[in-house]
């Protein structure tokens, strides 16, 4: 089947600023791909010349298998078979919901039962007469939504369409945002730089790093399987720690932890859900304090002397157990399953790779 949007080796930038470098990613179709990267990273300008919006300076885009952009070609934005739901909706205030839904469609289709079967689609059957002043910051995400289904693109672009809700309405209609594309049978790019929501909405992840792709795969395989030590500290909490590994097994101050990757020197990764609290564990800590989340809680660990010269002065540990640790008290640290292993200084630990990495500052002394 030909993949719905194909980007090959796309350069774009600004005068004096190249932004993306020889980006390749491949959508197929009925896919929902989560574009993650940093501020900065090039995220925008990728959605944007995806759209048509942004000129290429090297490379080539397809979209259902029709060339839009490349050498002689660049197709007009409204040609391009491609909707796009901008951050914050951007509805016309001076039409009415049933208006702006039908505004991509030809004039004959406007009156049609195109528009009452995408307002059912996204949940707002009725709303049709309302002004968009009338609805929620969720309702008119959603009548954008169903503004860039109504024509049936090949390619819908979501462009951080939740960054404006607030964090309690953002899931519910994120939720339902992504109900009402699977059962349309969109294709769509979301971009974000929201770890959870492309880890938990994708299909498939995108890591964009400084204007290059540095990762594509399933959600499950970014988190598991960073291809390197910055995208694992980037897309999830992190324990780094210096190791030795020889033969399948790592020698960390941890104890020994069964891992993947190269031999030698190097670091391993682990995350915070793998430490476990018990009697039997290889090595003593303290904890300093535990978070409670509701479904699982973060204990901050300082661990004895001997393994923090190695570990550093924090570790983080998530257990879902419903009586966690309270601050001061003892307990034994094990590793449960294997870790990802990664060549590069012992000695140095990059600890402030990722802002979620570190604990924040408390009454402990603990620095973020």
């Amino acid at each position: 089947m030909t993949p719905a949007l194909v980007v090959h080796r796309v350069r774009a930038g600004y005068p004096g600023a190249a932004v993306l470098h020889d980006v390749d990613l491949v959508v197929p179709t009925g896919v929902l791909v989560a574009v993650l990267g940093s501020s900065g990273c090039g995220k925008t300008t990728l959605l944007r010349a995806i759209a048509g919006f942004h000129p290429l300076d090297a490379g080539s885009i397809s979209v259902n298998g029709v060339p839009v952009a490349g050498d002689a070609v660049d197709v007009p934005p409204e040609h391009r078979r491609v909707g796009l739901v901008p951050q914050e909706g951007a509805l016309f205030g001076h039409l009415d919901v049933a208006a702006n839904v039908g505004f991509g469609l030809r004039r004959g289709e406007r009156r049609g039962p195109r528009v009452a079967e995408m307002l059912d689609l996204v949940g707002l059957a009725g709303y049709g007469r309302r002004m968009p002043a009338e609805l929620s910051g969720g309702q008119q995400q959603r009548v954008a939504l169903a503004r860039a289904l109504a024509p049936a693109p090949a390619l819908v672009l979501l462009d951080e369409p939740f960054t404006a809700l607030d964090t309690g309405l953002r899931a519910e209609v994120r939720e339902q945002v992504l109900t009402a594309l699977r059962t349309a049978g969109a294709t769509a790019v979301l971009v974000t730089h929201d770890q959870q929501e492309a880890l938990g909405a994708a299909d498939l992840v995108a890591v964009l790093r400084h204007g290059r792709m540095v990762q594509v795969g399933a959600p499950r395989e970014i988190y598991r399987e960073p291809a390197d030590l910055g995208i694992g500290t980037f897309v999830g909490d992190a324990v780094v720690l210096p190791a030795t590994a020889r033969d399948g097994w790592a020698e960390t101050a941890l104890g020994p932890i069964a891992v993947d990757g190269p031999e030698g020197y190097g670091l391993i990764l682990l995350r915070p859900e793998q430490l476990r609290l018990g009697a039997d564990g290889f090595v003593g800590a303290t904890v300093l304090e535990s978070v409670f989340h509701g479904h699982d809680a973060t204990v901050f660990l300082r661990l004895d002397d001997a393994a923090r010269k190695a570990a550093g002065d924090v570790v983080r540990c998530r257990t879902t157990e419903p009586g966690s640790p309270a601050a001061g008290e003892r307990v034994r640290v094990a590793v449960e399953g294997r870790g990802r292993m990664y060549a590069g200084d012992p000695a140095v630990v990059p600890t402030a790779l990722s802002p979620t990495a570190q604990p924040r500052t408390d009454r402990h002394g603990v620095d973020e």
